[in-house]
């Protein structure tokens, strides 16, 4: 069939039940979700989902999740991450990145590497940062990129955010008095902007700064990952076949890797599949956990309580067809 213009229409995805997670290499232009469409209808994947997006001018690291595996997904939005960043010194824009429109142009002042370096250590730490304008955090249920792409006069209250490592990896062009960009390696915790911290930096060396470029380079616990790029994964399916690419998949459990892990029986897994929890006591208390079988099989997610009780929180959909006995009372 063709569409009216005479092109021929692409056929509909059939999609399937499948499970894993995908290190994808985000390129620069797409969005997180148009990045995990893109995926989804490559793999065939019935359900997916995405770890923390990436803004179109970023590339990098992307964990996706597929199926089952959706459902640690909320767990590693808080994970520790770092980048690669250029700051461009001596222009402000409206999103903080060079995709915006300038606001505001600056002479960079002579700087020294002592001075870059000063300015640095004081944006590590806990640190108060304003979010960008132009962001997917939302008041009243709407982003507030919306709001501001229709002119809104929109206030960004501060949060505190955490900076493991903010380091100058380069400053030649700087210091040989080219294009005034830096080079800057970034460690954070959940919820941190890049693009916030160099706006801040340009404003502490008194020029202003935007991010010219940004590459997520690993997300906890996949601290040196491999990444497939939609390119090599597109010619793997057609060259090798579907069975070929859905081995470039992760088993769920290393994305379980940030959780402390609980080990059980199969009598223990078979109860808490049903829903009940076990006396314990187990460590450590007061926190979530991963629950694992005896050949190291994730079931989902638990939580340990104060007196070391142990009850399922977040079941993967084969928890509940473990085969086990009975449970006897006091397991």
């Amino acid at each position: 069939m063709a569409t009216p213009n005479n092109q021929p229409r692409r056929p509909r995805t059939v999609f399937r039940r499948l499970d894993g997670i995908l290190l994808l290499d985000k390129p620069q232009g797409l969005s997180s979700n148009q990045a995990l469409q893109r995926v989804r209808h490559l793999f065939r994947a019935d359900k997916g989902g995405h770890t923390g997006s990436l803004d179109p001018l970023a590339t990098g690291l992307l964990p996706v999740c597929f199926g089952e595996a959706t459902k640690i997904a909320g767990g590693l939005l808080g994970a520790r991450k770092a980048y690669e960043t250029v700051a461009r010194l001596g222009q402000v824009t409206d999103t903080d990145d060079a995709e915006g429109q300038v606001l505001r142009e600056r002479p960079v002042p002579a700087l020294s590497i002592e001075m870059i370096d000063a300015a640095l250590a004081s944006l590590t730490g806990r640190i108060r940062q304003r979010p960008p304008i132009y962001s997917a955090l939302k008041r009243g249920g709407e982003p507030l990129y919306v709001k501001a792409r229709r002119g809104e006069v929109i206030e960004v209250e501060p949060r505190e955010v955490d900076i493991h490592a903010f380091d100058l990896l380069n400053a030649a062009d700087l210091l040989d008095a080219g294009t005034p960009n830096l080079r800057l390696h970034v460690e954070c915790g959940s919820g941190t902007y890049v693009r916030s911290l160099v706006r801040d930096l340009g404003e502490l060396l008194g020029c202003g700064a935007h991010v010219a470029q940004l590459r997520r380079l690993w997300v906890d616990p996949f601290r040196e990952p491999r990444m497939w790029t939609l390119p090599a994964l597109e010619a793997l399916l057609e060259q090798a076949g579907e069975r070929v690419l859905d081995a470039c998949l992760l088993p769920i459990e290393a994305g379980m890797a940030s959780w402390p892990a609980v080990h059980v029986n199969a009598v223990q897994a078979q109860r808490l599949g049903r829903g009940q929890g076990l006396r314990g006591p187990y460590p450590p208390r007061g926190r979530q956990v991963a629950l694992l079988d005896e050949c190291g099989r994730g079931l989902g997610l638990g939580e340990v309580d104060d007196e070391g009780g142990l009850r399922p929180t977040r079941l993967f959909r084969w928890a509940a067809t473990t085969a086990a006995t009975p449970a006897a009372d006091g397991v």
